[in-house]
């Protein structure tokens, strides 16, 4: 059977229960919630808690992504500031950065965003869109991502001095690692034993989605695939143009 992926690639380079919040990134040992409809904050906390727990929270190697911390986080930020997620978005980063086509998706008949695919069938969940919020419902382009992760990386967003804070490493599953809210990309030796492939920090998501930044090379690579079915093929390729670029 044949995959359909969309390709949506770019890159930058060089020279061109006390509960710590930073437990609620993807340490808190919190369960996954949601499926295809809507749902409010509440609704999402509720199921939440009627999961196991995978681990104690904090509990040293252990990490586990869940959208739940990232819900959380999120409304933290509503009752902090008193303004919406979409909005504290819109003002701290959204518009700083000059990003045009990035938007947190709240209409369910808006058909901007291109199609995710699950193998070869269509996923359409714009319900689910509508509900994930801070846990993954920004919409944005290559182009866009492309100017943020730069941002985040070089101090334009915060200190450059936090991103050492967010590299507190436990294991999340082969070949990554997980840190506060970004995560480390690095094959073992044995897979690369000529270090051709330097490591990444940044982060992806189940569509194929990613955005990294390889310190050793300045080189930063953004993009999607749309294929939920095999979110790795967005590695892959990141993989194959890093060796390209290498080379020249």
């Amino acid at each position: 059977m044949s995959l359909t992926t969309f390709f949506f690639f770019k890159i930058l380079l060089p020279n061109s229960i006390n509960i710590n919040l930073a437990y609620y990134q993807l340490w808190s040992g919190f369960g996954e919630y949601y499926n295809d409809q809507f749902w409010t904050f509440e609704q999402a906390i509720e199921r939440t808690k009627n999961m196991s727990a995978l681990f104690v929270p904090g509990t040293k190697g252990k990490a586990n992504y869940s959208d739940a911390n990232f819900q959380l986080l999120g409304n933290i930020i509503d009752n902090t500031t008193h303004k919406s997620y979409a909005e504290n978005c819109r003002e701290l980063i959204i518009q700083p950065l000059g990003l045009t086509k990035t938007y947190l998706y709240k209409d369910s008949t808006d058909k901007t965003p291109k199609t995710l695919y699950y193998k070869n069938n269509e996923l359409n969940i714009p319900k689910a869109m509508t509900s994930f919020g801070a846990d993954g419902g920004m919409v944005s382009t290559s182009t866009d991502m492309l100017v943020f992760i730069e941002a985040f990386f070089t101090g334009k967003i915060f200190p450059k001095e936090y991103i050492n804070e967010l590299q507190e490493w436990n294991k999340i599953f082969f070949p990554m690692q997980s840190g506060i809210g970004i995560h480390l990309f690095k094959l073992p030796w044995l897979l690369n034993p000529t270090g051709a492939v330097p490591y990444f920090i940044g982060h992806s998501g189940l569509s194929g989605a990613l955005a990294y930044y390889s310190p050793k090379e300045n080189i930063y690579i953004v993009g999607s695939v749309n294929q939920v079915a095999h979110p790795d093929t967005s590695f892959k390729i990141m993989i194959k143009l890093t060796q390209q670029i290498k080379k020249k």
